[in-house]
């Protein structure tokens, strides 16, 4: 299971991997270390100004191979997983990556504190954006159930590095990929206080009167947005959103409105159960 989530989202770190698979912080950096020394998988360590380095898990040569047969691929060279390691040590963006990757982390997370509640599939960028012919690149796409409901979302995870016209813009592609046919799925806004996420709703809300491409993409799209520091720890799941246009109604994940759509060219469906991240603990349960 470690392999295939480490292999899908380039490098999780330890407390991430507790989160989405172990009870205790002690078993799962045992379970690291070994794997580990076996060269199973991997460790880089990225040093922060003040901090205590950080420690990320990558792909090692073995867990490399191991998901690539498992997926009827070819196994990368050591060469290249050696470079994909070296990755995460270069990429200026890799804290966004993380606290991408943090998102759904806790709903697994939620999830594994409510048997009826489950993320049934987690694209990273990268799988999202060859599935869509590149036609939209959301930070991540998942689904969420609760057991009554299924939601599908892209997620725009924002860090206050680009400004309202930006986020603005960012619609735009959504719409039109929604008007060919593809899925009806919520446009998530992850944005980092509510100074912002106000900011946010009024600049819509203006720009909406004023450009009928904003206008449109309201009209096509579900959108609602959520406040870091408003949550402030508690789980993405739970009634933290507020659709644009809703005024200050606050929903849970699995209230937002969707829209269950037939497959097609530019609609994947439902989950599949092998998209599940955690389908080889369910399936060993079952």
């Amino acid at each position: 299971m470690i392999a295939f989530l480490l292999s899908d989202h380039t490098s999780l770190t330890t407390d991430q991997i507790t989160s989405a698979l172990f009870d205790s912080s002690v078993t799962c950096a045992h379970r690291l270390y070994t794997l580990r020394r076996l060269d199973f998988i991997d460790r880089v360590l990225r040093s922060h100004p003040g901090q205590p380095a950080q420690v990320y898990w990558v792909p090692g040569r073995l867990s490399a191979r191991f998901v690539a047969l498992a997926r009827g691929d070819t196994p990368p060279t050591p060469k290249a997983v050696a470079l994909a390691a070296d990755a995460v040590l270069s990429n200026r963006t890799r804290q966004h990556t993380i606290e991408t990757n943090q998102f759904f982390i806790d709903l697994i997370a939620h999830g594994r504190g409510h048997p009826e509640a489950r993320l049934t599939r987690w694209w990273s960028e990268q799988q999202t954006a060859a599935a869509f012919g590149q036609r939209v690149r959301p930070d991540a796409h998942g689904v969420w159930t609760n057991g009554r409901n299924s939601v599908g979302f892209w997620l725009e995870y924002d860090r206050a590095t680009e400004d309202h016209p930006r986020l603005r813009d960012k619609l735009d592609p959504y719409r039109r990929l929604r008007m060919d046919g593809g899925p009806g799925h919520i446009l998530l806004f992850s944005l980092p206080s509510r100074e912002r996420e106000r900011n946010f709703h009024a600049k819509l809300a203006d720009a909406a009167r004023h450009d009928h491409r904003v206008t449109d993409a309201l009209a096509a799209l579900t959108v609602a947005t959520c406040a870091r520091d408003r949550i402030n720890g508690h789980s993405p799941a739970g009634p933290v959103w507020r659709p644009v246009g809703n005024g200050g109604h606050r929903l849970s994940l699995a209230d937002l409105p969707t829209t269950d759509d037939e497959p097609g060219p530019l609609n994947p469906g439902p989950p599949r159960p092998a998209e599940d991240p955690l389908h080889e603990l369910r399936d060993e349960a079952e």
